[in-house]
C-alpha cells in the first residue's frame, strides 16, 4: 500500500471499458457521430482570446479580426457545407452573440441545430470567478438561450473547458443535464453533484481544429488525416464497444476555405459509411444514453 494519497475529485469512479454494460445507439448502430462547433465572441483588445500564430499572444486588432472572421464569414461557409451534406450540428454558443450576431442564432434555429451553453464570451473564464459570480455567469447563459430560442439548453461546455470545484454543482442546480468539459471517455458517464447526477458526454480535445491548427500549427491535411483515421479506427472498435465520435470545430479556424476543403473531404469519407453510424448531436447522445441508463442507476 502506497503512503502517497492522490487528491481525487470524487465525481465518478474508475470504470474500465471492457467491464461496462453493452448497448446500441438508435437503429442498432454502434458508433455515434456528432459535429460540435464553437461559436464565440471576444472583447476588443481586452481579456482572453487565441491567436493565429502564437500561444499567449497579447490581444490586438489583428487577432480580434482573425477571430471575428469566423462569425462574419467562416460560420456561413460551415452552415452551407452542413446543409449541402444534410448534417445536423450542435454549437457551443456564447450568450453575448445574441446581442452582437443574432443572424447566426437565427440560422441555427432555422436548421434545428442544438444550442449548448458556453458562457457569455470567450474573453473570460469562469474558474477565475468567486462562487456567486460563477453562478451568475452560468445562469445568464442559460437564461439567454432559453429566452431567445424558447427552449432551455441541456448541455454545457465552459469557455476553455475551465471549471472550479463547484462548477458541476452549479450547472446541475441551474438546470443543465449534461456537460462536455470532461474528455475522459468515448462513452457517456454519470458524474456526482451535490444535488443530482449530471451526465458527461464525450467531447474531443484531440480531434479539435483549434489545438491542432492554431496552437500546434499543423496543416489542414494533417487534421483531415486525423479525422479520417480516428473515424476508421473507432468504427472498427465499435464492433466491440458502443462509442461516440465527435469532431470539434471553430469557425475562425476551420472556416477558412483551404481548411474547409479538408473538412469537406473528411466528412465525405465518413458519409460513405452513413448506413453504419448514427449521425446525431451531443444532446441526442445524452438523451439516448440517459434513457438506457437512468441517473438513479448510476
Amino acid at each position: 500500500m502506497s503512503l502517497i494519497r492522490l487528491k481525487h475529485h470524487d465525481r465518478y469512479d474508475y470504470s474500465p471499458l471492457p467491464e461496462r454494460p453493452d448497448f446500441t445507439w438508435p437503429g442498432g448502430k454502434r458508433l455515434s457521430v456528432a459535429i460540435c462547433n464553437n461559436i464565440e465572441i471576444f472583447s476588443f483588445r481586452d481579456g482572453l482570446g487565441s491567436d493565429s500564430a502564437q500561444v499567449g499572444a497579447p490581444q490586438t486588432s489583428r487577432n480580434y479580426a482573425w477571430r471575428d472572421y469566423g462569425n462574419r464569414v467562416g460560420q456561413w461557409y460551415l452552415f452551407d457545407l452542413l446543409d449541402e451534406m444534410g448534417l445536423p450540428a450542435s454549437h457551443n454558443f456564447n450568450s453575448l452573440l445574441f446581442d452582437h450576431c443574432p443572424a447566426i442564432a437565427d440560422r441555427m434555429i432555422a436548421r434545428g441545430d442544438e444550442f449548448i451553453g458556453h458562457g457569455r464570451s470567450n474573453a473570460e473564464r469562469q474558474d477565475l470567478l468567486p462562487p456567486e459570480k460563477e453562478e451568475a455567469l452560468i445562469r445568464e447563459a442559460y437564461d439567454a438561450i432559453t429566452s431567445y430560442t424558447g427552449t432551455a439548453p441541456a448541455g454545457w461546455l465552459g469557455p476553455y473547458l475551465a471549471q472550479t470545484d463547484i462548477t458541476l454543482d452549479l450547472l446541475r442546480e441551474v438546470g443543465f443535464s449534461y456537460v462536455l468539459d470532461w474528455p475522459a471517455d468515448d462513452q457517456p458517464f454519470w458524474m456526482r453533484t451535490r444535488s443530482a447526477p449530471i451526465l458527461s458526454v464525450p467531447y474531443s480535445i484531440e480531434l479539435n481544429d483549434s489545438p491542432v491548427m492554431a496552437f500546434r500549427q499543423e496543416g489542414p491535411a494533417s487534421f483531415e488525416r486525423m479525422m479520417i483515421d480516428q473515424f476508421d479506427e473507432m468504427l472498427l472498435q465499435s464492433a466491440k464497444y458502443p462509442l461516440c465520435y465527435t469532431i470539434v470545430l471553430h469557425p475562425f479556424v476551420i472556416g477558412h476555405p483551404y481548411r474547409l476543403r479538408a473538412l469537406r473531404r473528411a466528412l465525405a469519407h465518413i458519409l460513405q459509411h452513413r448506413d453504419d453510424i448514427w449521425i446525431t448531436t451531443p444532446g441526442g447522445v445524452a438523451r439516448h444514453y440517459a434513457g438506457l441508463f437512468p441517473a438513479g442507476d448510476a
